[in-house]
Order: C-alpha cells, then structure tokens, then sequence
C-alpha cells in the first residue's frame, strides 16, 4: 500500500490527507499543536462561555469550495449560518456600504453606482461556478473555461483603486477597496483587483457564512473525515528535522516556504532553492478579541446587522494607510477588520457578553502593541465602545508565529501579495506543489490558491503527487 505522512495538521493538510486516504493511500498526519485546525481553530479565550475564532472567521471560499462539498463535511457535523448582512463599511459622515448575499440587493444599495456594480460583478457571479475553478488552482495551466477566465482577466490586472474610482459614490468606492485590502498589500500595484474582485463575486454566489460553533468545526470535521478512512492523527510531534518524519512515499508539507526550505533545501535542485529562499512573507496582522456587554453601538445602525464590518474610511484613506503599512510605517488608523460572528451564530454568546474578533494590518513583524489603535478605530465609528468591553486578548505578530509556525512575522496569510508572488507562489512553475525533492510536496497556503479556509492548496499538492505516482484521480 502507498503511504504518505502529512506535516502540519491545518486545514490544507487535513485536505491532502483526505485526497490521498480517498485514493486508497494510508495516511498519517503530524501535527505540533495539542489539537489539529492550524488557522481554523476556535475556543474559549478569558470569559467563559464565550466562542472566538483564533484565526479565520468568514468563508465564501470554504462554503464555495469544490474539495470540501465532494468531501460532504456536513456528514460530520459541519453547518454554516450566514449574517443577515454580509460585510458593512461605515464612513465618518454616517453614510454605508453594505454587502449582501445578492447581488441585486447589494447594487440597489449602492444608488448611482447600482448599474455600474452589476456590470463590474455581474457576469463574474452568474459565472462563478464555471470561472471559480480555473481561479481556484495554479496560473500557468490550461483554463476549462476560457472565455470566463478571459472576461475576468483585464479587471483582475488593474490596481484595486482603479478598478475602484470606475464607481462614482465613495460608499461603493469604499465598499470594494475594503474587500481589496483583504490582500494586505498596497492597492495601488497591478493585479490588486484581483482578489477584491474575486471575494466579492464568490460572496455573492455563496455568501460569507460562519461555522457554527466555530471556525475549528470545519477543521473538525475534516479530520474526523479522514479518521473515518483510517488514516492516524498524531499530534503534539513537532518536526523540525527530516528525520523525524517517517518513512512514507510521499510527504505532504502544509508548511512555509522557508520551513520547507528548512527541512529539504540541501536536497532540491539549486534553482527551487533559490527561489524558496526568495519567497516573501509581509502580510503582518496584530489580532485583537473582546468580550462585551451588549452589541457594538455603530454609528450607523446598518453595521449593527452584518457579519463583518471593515474599518478604514474613504478609498483614498485606504489606499494610503495600506502603502505606508507596505512601507514599513505604523499608521495610528490602521485598516481594521471586525467579525461579529455571534450575529448568525448565537451559539458563540454567553447571556449579554459576545465576542468581537478583529485584526488590524500592521508592517512586516511590527513589535509593537496595536490594541489601543484597533479600539480607537472601533471607537472611531461606534462612540462609547471602549465602556463596553469586559475583556480583551491581543495577539500580536510574535504571539501568531507563537500561535501557528507558519505565521512568520505575524504573516496569517502565507506570504506578501505582491508582484507576481501574487499569482504565483511559491515559484514560477506548471506544478508548484512539486519541490524538487522525489516524493515531497508542499501543500500549505504558500502555494496555489493561496490563502482561505478552502483546502484546495492540500487537495490540489495531493492531486500532484498522486498523478506522478500513477493513480487516476477521481
């Protein structure tokens, strides 16, 4: 029997475990932690009865994803609840963007703007079934729908702020740069479009939902899909040495880039060692969870119903807090992100306390204490927040690293969104799951489609190894 051992027990190595155990391989996952989940985690932090979510929060992609629905997580326990809305954006004059399930809601929202956010959206949502596969999986290969892909790709290489300003209202122009900044990078670079637009068009097809009793249900489940097909967790075993992974036909790294480089680097060929060593991380957050009394005073009392609220102002307030960020400075009104997931999942509360998850974008390994700046920026569209809060847990970008080792520097979404590292991590190839090494994929969030809570980075590494072993894959 073909065995393979996976190192790292996220959500995309439980995936590419899941792929191979489906294959008939026999699977075995290390895992460092006390408990699997990596970024989707969940639990109690200082009140009691209280549900955070440590890292991830909302999922269009993960409810959206292929892997997870041909896999059918709901079998072992998972469900989604979805906010009424799905993110709001406030700006200081009282005025708001809100994003909804549907599109048509959403544009008529909008005023002016309505006719122009169907045309930029339109297509890309009653397309996304088709479009989000190819977008889903390595660039350099040949699309299944080309002609989607081919519509989507003149928008995706704008800057996000172009794209913006095609919108005459600064709530709708605020509305997309909020939904862009999700790339942690500087907005005014090419490609930056790319991901705001796809977000928002994936949100519109499915939503952003919540797992209910937690982001770690979703990682729970998987894992007791894979248990299910007699594959062995192991966990608390950290591996930071290749002789301490056993034996296996193949090996399976949800790791970063650099802890591949680590562990295999004197064994791959000189050039996917170079550019290992040249893949950068960047995309800093400093994560702050509260407990309060009561629900958050917004200003606008639309925010008061949508499951995610993005704090920064205006497009151009935006785009120039991210570009000092990118350069290194600290701004003292940081862009914000605030998870009020208790809204569609009511099970997270305790009576009167709920949980408020947020994160702020901070430079590279920013050392310093970002609390005050996330609460002020709370503050700064919610007066009297701040009387509110029972608690706060702050975890800065030491703390993350600390938290997950694929954090470096605070990094939560595996390396900077800039460049062509953008499309194409962790290198340029036609399969960049491979490293070089025989037998030794790398699966984490490092390589294709980058970032969220999908599992098609581990599906997709396990696809590769299973073609170049010779099985058919289902």
């Amino acid at each position: 029997m073909t065995t393979a051992v996976v190192v790292g027990g996220g959500p995309n190595g439980l995936a590419a475990g899941l792929q191979l155990a489906r294959h008939g391989v026999q699977v075995t996952v290390l895992e460092a932690a006390d408990t699997v989940g990596g970024g989707a985690r969940s639990g109690e932090l200082e009140v009691p009865g209280l549900i955070h979510d440590y890292c991830a929060a909302f999922h269009p992609l993960g409810v959206g994803s292929p892997f997870w629905k041909d896999v059918g997580l709901e079998r072992y326990g998972l469900s989604w609840a979805w906010p009424e809305i799905d993110c709001a954006h406030p700006l200081d004059d009282g005025d708001v963007g809100l994003l909804y399930r549907s599109l048509e809601q959403t544009a008529a929202g909008l005023g002016v703007d309505e006719r122009r956010w169907r045309l930029v959206f339109g297509d890309l949502v009653s397309g996304f079934d088709e479009l989000g596969p190819d977008l889903l999986r390595p660039l350099v290969n040949v699309p299944r729908h080309p002609l989607r892909l081919g519509a989507f790709g003149p928008r995706a290489l704008l800057p996000a702020t172009v794209l913006a300003r095609l919108f005459r209202t600064p709530r709708a122009r605020a509305l997309f740069a909020g939904v862009a900044a999700h790339a942690f990078t500087r907005l005014d670079a090419p490609l930056t479009a790319s991901l705001g637009l796809m977000i928002t068009a994936s949100g519109h097809r499915f939503g952003w939902p919540v797992a209910v009793g937690g982001t770690g249900a979703i990682t729970r489940a998987a894992a007791a899909a894979l248990t299910d097909l007699g594959a062995v967790i192991e966990t608390g075993v950290s591996v930071t040495n290749r002789r301490q992974i056993p034996d296996a036909d193949i090996v399976m790294l949800d790791l970063s880039a650099a802890q591949t480089l680590s562990l295999y680097g004197d064994l791959m060929p000189a050039r996917i060692a170079k550019a290992y060593g040249k893949y950068r991380v960047g995309s800093s957050a400093f994560k702050v969870d509260f407990a309060i009394r009561g629900d958050i005073g917004w200003r606008n009392p639309e925010a008061g119903r949508a499951g995610t609220v993005h704090l920064g102002g205006d497009l151009a307030e935006i785009a120039s807090t991210e570009k000092q960020r990118a350069a290194g400075v600290m701004v003292p009104n940081p862009f914000v992100l605030v998870g009020q997931q208790y809204l569609a999942d009511p099970t997270r509360s305790n009576g009167e306390l709920n949980p408020i998850w947020a994160y702020a974008h901070v430079p590279k390994g920013y050392a310093g204490d970002a609390t005050e700046a996330v609460i002020a920026q709370i503050e700064r569209f919610a007066p009297g927040f701040r009387d509110q809060i029972v608690a706060t847990t702050s975890r800065g970008t030491v703390a993350l690293e600390q938290y997950n080792r694929n954090y470096a520097g605070g990094d939560i979404i595996g390396g900077a969104n800039s460049g062509l590292q953008m499309v194409m991590r962790p290198r340029t190839a036609i399969d960049p799951y491979r490293t070089g090494v025989d037998g030794v994929y790398l699966c984490s969030q490092a390589a294709p489609p980058g970032a969220g809570i999908h599992g098609l980075c581990g599906a997709n590494a396990a696809n590769s190894a299973l073609k170049r072993a010779g099985v058919q894959v289902r």
